[in-house]
């Protein structure tokens, strides 16, 4: 994604099975694995754009 493109740019995700594994982990606080999920991408994006700054205009 580049500061061209907006925040409600939608791009469809297609999965060969409902529910598919991502594939990833992250270690939680207790040493657990957890499974990267894609609500949890699709947060951290949004979390990512609203901290967004545009460079200021340059003449």
């Amino acid at each position: 994604m580049s500061l061209q493109h907006s925040s409600d740019d939608k791009i469809q995700v297609i999965r060969t099975q409902p529910d598919q594994s991502l594939g990833c982990a992250i270690i939680d606080a207790q040493g657990r694995e957890v499974p990267i999920t894609e609500e949890m991408i699709q947060s951290a994006c949004r979390e990512l754009d609203q901290r967004l700054v545009k460079p200021a205009k340059q003449d």
